[in-house]
């Protein structure tokens, strides 16, 4: 892994996006970029000294591109940009989601076809550094035209308006300019516009949810095995002919996946001659089911790599003579395969309530509710009662926020993309998938033992250890929204995913992550 990306030049990766977020890369803008930043304000300038007439520069802005703005008042414009367009409603988006969009922001900028000031990036670049993250309300953006709420928000703290996040507090940025010795920033022609036209807020939701549906897609595969193995299941479904017959790939990786959790096991050896001929579908059709999910994911993946180290704003400025005003900043691209993502994970969760629902049956020589005295207990009944409220509500959130559009700016701006809503959706649809996920783990593990004294492969035994260290089997009813909770914080944290990956690759000298980020 290299130790330092430069903006502008590099490009990015969703990895690479994450590292940056986390800090285990420094981001720097190199000779290079700052040349050609630079070359492009001084087109910018002499756009403006040969008083020329160019959108965003020294004109309005929408509906109102045809008001011509006098060249003392063009700096004065893009202050009025950042404090009118600032219009967020809600909660603050989480930090990390901010920090993104600064870092996707300063990959775009720092290509050089904004008129951007070196000392704006430089700025932008230290509130990164520093971790003095804006905070940007939730609501607002309707996804075309570029993000410009969220983005106008986030780039106040530039000219010492509005809040950040500052040592774990919001603190007005006035404040902090006080604390830190510095002043605001006075912005050159079209950088107000260049700073809020794009897709970031979009993109930064897409980064993290194609991150964590990753892990979600790695998790259900392991726990669907868990589960299987319980219920005694057969691995002939999973067979590599059987996929090769219809060779999607997400399938087929599903099924190599899940042989390889299920291999040496002597549970799933013991019933080998046992007379069930199927398995229910939630069993019997993982591959198809997790394997068409895995394929939307790739899909998105896709898409928000080229998002990535796309140029997002307008106009576009190729020289003095040449600048372009098109629809770069339209969040379509990315609000598609959102949508298409917010199913697919949803329909994860769809698939695990059921097996949850088949744990607690008592068929296959499992107990009911998989304790052995239920009435005076409940057993595991009530836990598959929050995965079906969660399904439900997943399900709620399944309506395509891409299949609407509402025109804007009195008609100028009459397609937008709403994709801002799309990645907020997908990404509460992942919370509420992760706590599904764990509700079935948890379910497993449980029904896992009384398959004593038999054991799982090598890597569900690891599985379930990992769960073990943190909860313990329940001969009685407890509290098990603190078992729920604790074991959602194993998914959500990657660190049940990890364990695995790891035995697989110690233990058993296996690539199990093959679409990795």
């Amino acid at each position: 892994m290299p130790s330092s990306f430069k903006y502008g030049t590099d490009l990015l990766s969703i990895a690479g996006s994450i590292d940056l977020l986390t800090k285990k890369v420094k981001g720097t803008i190199d000779e290079d970029a700052q040349k050609q930043i630079i070359r492009s304000q001084e087109y910018v300038n002499k756009i403006v000294e040969a008083h020329e007439t160019v959108y965003g520069i020294n004109t309005g802005f929408g509906i109102l591109s045809n008001k011509k703005i006098s060249e003392e008042d063009t700096r004065t414009l893009q202050y009025k940009i950042l404090q009118s367009h600032s219009v967020g409603v809600g909660n603050p988006v989480p930090a990390e989601i901010a920090r993104l969009m600064l870092i996707t922001k300063l990959q775009a900028l720092s290509q050089g076809y904004s008129g951007i000031q070196l000392s704006t990036l430089e700025r932008i670049l230290w509130h990164i550094e520093k971790d003095i993250i804006p905070v940007v309300p939730e609501k607002g953006s309707v996804g075309a035209s570029g993000d410009l709420a969220p983005l106008a928000h986030l780039f106040l703290p530039l000219i010492g308006l509005g809040e950040v996040f500052y040592k774990g507090k919001k603190v007005q940025t006035k404040e902090v300019f006080q604390k830190e010795n510095i002043e605001a920033i006075k912005l050159g022609p079209k950088e107000g516009l260049a700073l809020i036209n794009g897709t970031q807020f979009i993109l930064s939701y897409a980064i993290k949810c194609v991150q964590r549906l990753h892990n979600c897609l790695e998790a259900a595969d392991i726990i669907g095995a868990m589960s299987l193995e319980a219920l005694t299941g057969t691995k002939a479904p999973f067979d590599e002919r059987l996929h090769k017959l219809r060779p999607f790939s997400g399938n087929q990786l599903v099924a190599q996946r899940l042989r390889l959790l299920l291999d040496h096991s002597e549970i799933m050896q013991s019933h080998v001659d046992c007379d069930r001929v199927q398995d229910p579908y939630s069993l019997r059709c993982m591959p198809q089911v997790h394997g068409a999910s895995r394929n939307a994911w790739l899909h998105l993946k896709q898409l928000t790599e080229i998002e990535l180290n796309s140029v997002t704003d307008n106009p576009i400025i190729f020289s003095d003579k040449d600048t372009i005003s098109g629809g770069n900043f339209h969040g379509q691209s990315l609000a598609l395969p959102l949508d298409y993502c917010c199913f697919a994970a949803a329909e994860l969760g769809n698939i695990s309530d059921r097996r949850c629902y088949l744990l607690l049956e008592g068929k296959y020589g499992l107990p009911m509710l998989l304790m052995n005295e239920v009435g005076l207990n409940s057993g595991f009944m009530l836990p598959q009662y929050t995965t079906a409220a969660l399904v439900t509500e997943n399900k709620t959130l399944c309506f395509p926020a891409s299949a609407d559009s509402i025109p804007t700016s009195l008609g100028q701006e009459d397609h937008v993309s709403m994709g801002s809503i799309s990645g907020r959706k997908l990404y509460q649809v992942l919370d509420n998938l992760e706590f599904i996920l764990a509700i079935e783990l948890m379910t497993a593990c449980q029904a896992i033992e009384f398959r004593r004294p038999l054991k799982s492969s090598v890597l569900l035994e690891a599985a379930h250890d990992f769960v073990r260290h943190t909860v313990s089997f329940a001969n009685e009813d407890r509290i098990f929204s603190d078992d729920i909770n604790q074991v959602k914080n194993m998914i959500a944290d990657f660190s049940f995913v990890n364990h695995v990956n790891d035995v697989a690759g110690k233990r058993l000298n296996k690539n199990f992550n093959e679409f990795e980020l």
